[in-house]
């Protein structure tokens, strides 16, 4: 195992430095820089002796392979630079945007496991029924609905015809005043329309692959055999095919680990709520190079760590499974 997980470790710094620096490249090629985009408001022109110091600075007069160079030496030593356009530590921006990200992957993701699983298990006993087959195409629906549009579609009833929930951001303006509950209360009222907007697509997933995956199970022989023996459904159901459903679906956790701090993009911006994927899209707007690279980074890297984690339990929950 220490073997497979070394080989696993060493192609992932080549993959990461293959991504980086064909990213690095690809934001360099886009129109304009940070600061043509600074320049473009007259009123806060800046002059050319500032605008050669802000490129000597940032590494912006330097062909972009050499500045992809320095950015990865001050990276190894655990420097993600500094902002362009917020002129702060980029380590420090995201510092601030890790919460609010975690807050609705997180809630979402208990959510999704909390719902999914008895759902996938009742639509397998129920499967063929009037009911089994509602809630089969409710959840099929919902997973082929675009979560922008329900994001747009639950702030236009519930938060502006209804006023039930606030139409933006993450706070209310007297949030500092509230106690400890009412601040919890107030996180939770704005946080209620971006988890749902989070969570029904993977709610309606997750579901169906426990429905999919239990439906392949108790057709096994070992099945057959313990109904032939007088088991009842619902413990031939949990307590038999259920348990080898959670062989892939515990794999499944590990896939989720770069969602956590991705964030959605579009989702968090239609909410103007302050997370990583907001902070992504401001970067990608200002061609804030060193932001992009850090969250670039960070994506990469928990994208390959929950791939090998996501093995790694697979090995420990399948005994069939060897890393030789």
């Amino acid at each position: 195992m220490a073997t497979y997980l070394l080989r696993r470790f060493l192609i992932g710094l080549l993959t990461l430095f293959l991504i980086t620096f064909l990213i690095y490249g690809l934001i360099r090629a886009m129109p304009g820089s940070p600061i043509t985009l600074m320049n473009e408001d007259p009123s806060r022109a800046l002059k050319q002796e500032d605008i050669d110091r802000m490129k000597a600075f940032f590494g912006l007069d330097q062909p972009w392979y050499v500045a992809y160079w320095s950015w990865l030496t001050k990276v190894a030593q655990f420097d993600l630079g500094t902002s362009i356009s917020q002129k702060q530590p980029v380590a420090t921006l995201i510092r601030g945007r890790l919460w609010p990200t975690l807050l609705l992957s997180i809630s979402s993701l208990l959510l999704t496991y909390l719902l999914s699983i008895p759902l996938g298990l009742v639509a397998t006993v129920r499967s063929g029924r009037w009911d089994e087959r509602v809630t089969s195409t409710l959840l099929y629906t919902l997973y082929s609905f675009p979560a922008f549009v329900a994001a747009l579609l639950l702030q236009m009833y519930l938060a502006v015809r209804l006023d039930w929930f606030p139409l933006f951001g993450m706070q209310s303006d007297q949030y500092a005043e509230l106690s400890t509950w009412g601040k919890f209360q107030d996180l939770a009222w704005h946080a209620a329309l971006p988890i749902t907007c989070y969570t029904y697509g993977s709610l309606a997933y997750y579901s169906r692959f426990i429905r999919s995956n239990m439906h392949e199970v108790i057709r096994q022989d070992y099945i057959r055999t313990a109904r032939a023996k007088g088991v009842g459904p619902v413990r031939v159901v949990l307590h038999h095919a259920f348990r080898n459903t959670l062989i892939p679906l515990v794999t499944l956790i590990g896939l989720t680990l770069p969602g956590l701090l991705s964030g959605s993009i579009i989702l968090e911006q239609i909410f103007g709520w302050p997370g990583m994927g907001r902070l992504f899209f401001e970067a990608i707007l200002m061609r804030d190079y060193p932001t992009i690279m850090a969250e670039t980074l960070i994506f990469a890297v928990l994208t390959l760590a929950g791939q090998m984690l996501a093995d790694v339990l697979y090995a420990a929950v399948d005994p069939r499974v060897s890393f030789s």
